[in-house]
């Protein structure tokens, strides 16, 4: 098999140099989504992904999927969640769409549905890293990947995480926090308070000697409202189990010292004292329950799996300090699992609790067990001729250009841990606000007409960080793709500019797709109708063989 896979991959730098109608960089969930929306409305299509896997966060670690109200959720991304259902038969239990699959089974659909489409996947094609995208004007002709094969397309889609293809292409990009004062947003900038995720009780900043605690920043917090280029905290999310078939012993980092955890320790001792018992795996470490006996850790609390104010340098960083950066995420976050698991000042019951987890044998059997993605969960934003911003979540939720909905909380993470004024260590930055159901514009895809007219951004798409931090989410990624796949096709046959598509075709184009427009169970329905009529085998094609007619 392995042979095989390197015959094939020897033979792609030719199939490379072909025209293609729709080029998608980036096998995010979101990326599949726009290859496979591409090719079902006639294009030619080819998804080049810089890595081994596709599915980014969804077939990650992230099978928690952050949905807020489901009943927004329609069109392809419905369609991978109704598949998900399928595959564990849920119809058994009268249901039929599984939110959260675990990575193995997210991967294999989405290769099932790129395979199905007609989808050229080109794996490994990571976008040069210098000189990888050639244009003409406001167009771009093709793009260069580190093997030297060039793609070229009609109309191209940036659907990673880090936005490369976008800024090669010399669109307008931003990364960081806008001040309070830039978009009028009450929310943005420095948080003079931040109550979520915090430590609930105070702990002196500095040791015996007077040094900083490890994963203590020196730097001021900046004044409250104030714009700073400090990014939201990454993590991985880690799929483990208790099953003792299934289950590997939390590994220990190379370069282990538990000395890097004196705050976790101190932190956890504090609130013993605080609640007169010890916190519990699922107070360190949010566990979210997934099908099989698995779960899906991510973080929680004052001290946990996010690595704060470690990942500043990732969104323009070159490639080689960007895989700096994730190995320091790995180990800090193996260290984090290692530490509760195994050093004496952990409270008794709390890792007793951690030793009965252990990473799961069966999902990412090719990266030690070990998420093979970082939890990106913002790096760079485009500046398009329209940025959604906070009022876009809050008061101005419809749009005349709707391509699909979101409504999952305002929801950063922290940015720094700095010492506050009394001397104590606080968190900052971490931002959870309820938002009603909005309305996504097409508009969020497109990059100013003069900087770039066949691109569409459906990741790094243009926000403030503010309504970034709600339409991040998985789901609404998936929307995006989508909507960008269908736009490419109408642009491709119309000749156009992306941001010349008529809208009000693309807009009937996803409803056929069963995209949601409007908040409700109704609308939803209408949108799983038209995925079954798709997908489902005819009455006579369900029964069971013994219930069919022979074949004579």
């Amino acid at each position: 098999m392995r042979a095989f896979a390197l015959i094939v991959l020897a033979a792609l730098p030719a199939a490379a140099q072909q025209q293609f109608d729709l080029v998608v960089y980036g096998g995010t969930a979101g990326g599949v989504m726009a290859a496979v929306a591409g090719a079902r409305n006639g294009l030619k299509t080819a998804l080049l992904n810089p890595g081994r896997h596709i599915g980014g966060m969804v077939s990650g670690g992230l099978s928690g999927t952050d949905v807020g109200r489901r009943e927004v959720i329609g069109g392809l991304s419905l369609e991978f969640y109704w598949r998900a259902g399928a595959h564990y038969q849920l119809n058994r239990h009268l249901q039929e769409i599984a939110w959260m699959p675990e990575p193995k089974v997210a991967e294999a659909i989405m290769r099932n549905m790129l395979k199905e489409a007609g989808v050229t996947l080109l794996e490994e094609r990571c976008l040069r890293e210098k000189a990888g995208v050639r244009k003409q004007g406001a167009r771009i002709l093709e793009i260069v990947t580190e093997d030297g094969s060039t793609t070229r397309g009609k109309v191209f889609a940036d659907c990673s995480y880090e936005g490369d293809l976008m800024a090669q292409a010399k669109v307008s990009y931003t990364f960081g926090r806008e001040s309070s004062a830039q978009y009028g947003e009450s929310l943005a900038g420095v948080r003079a308070v931040t109550p979520s995720h915090q430590f609930a009780v105070d702990i002196p900043a500095r040791g015996e000697s007077g040094a900083l605690l490890p994963e203590v920043s020196p730097e001021p917090r900046g004044e409250p409202g104030s714009a700073d280029k400090r990014i939201q905290a990454y993590n991985f999310r880690v799929i483990a189990t208790q099953e003792p078939g299934n289950r590997i012993p939390w590994p220990r980092p190379p370069n282990y010292d538990p000395g890097r955890y004196e705050l976790l320790a101190r932190y956890l001792a504090a609130m013993t004292q605080l609640m007169g018992s010890p916190l519990t795996l699922n107070e360190v470490g949010l566990i979210r329950v997934i099908p099989n006996g698995k779960v899906d850790l991510n973080n929680r609390g004052g001290f946990s799996t996010d690595y704060i104010g470690k990942n500043y340098g990732y969104p323009d960083g070159s490639y080689p300090e960007r895989a700096r950066i994730w190995k320091e995420h790995e180990d800090y976050q193996k260290g984090f699992y290692y530490f509760l698991a195994n050093d004496p000042r952990v409270p008794r019951p709390l890792q007793e609790e951690v030793r009965q987890y252990g990473l799961a044998k069966d999902e990412f059997v090719d990266t030690g067990h070990w998420p093979n993605q970082l939890y990106i969960r913002e790096a760079r934003r485009m500046v398009g001729g329209f940025v959604a911003t906070q009022k876009d979540l809050q008061t101005e939720l419809t749009k005349p250009d709707v391509i699909g909905m979101g409504s999952y909380n305002s929801d950063s993470h922290n940015v720094q841990r700095f010492v506050n004024e009394k001397g104590f260590v606080e968190n900052e930055g971490d931002v959870q606000v309820p938002v009603e159901p909005y309305q996504i514009p097409y508009r969020v895809l497109l990059p100013k007409k003069s900087e770039a007219v066949n691109l569409l951004v459906p990741v790094c798409f243009s926000a403030s960080h503010i309504a970034y931090s709600s339409l991040r989410m998985e789901p609404q990624y998936m929307i995006l793709g989508h909507a960008a796949g269908a736009a490419a096709a109408l642009a491709v046959r119309s000749g156009s500019a992306v941001q010349d598509v008529d809208v009000a075709a693309l807009q009937k184009q996803l409803l056929l797709e069963g995209a949601v427009f409007e908040y409700g169970a109704e609308f939803q329905a209408k949108g799983l109708a038209a995925i079954r009529r798709k997908l489902q085998p005819s009455p006579a094609a369900r029964r069971a063989p013994w219930a069919r007619p022979a074949v004579k």
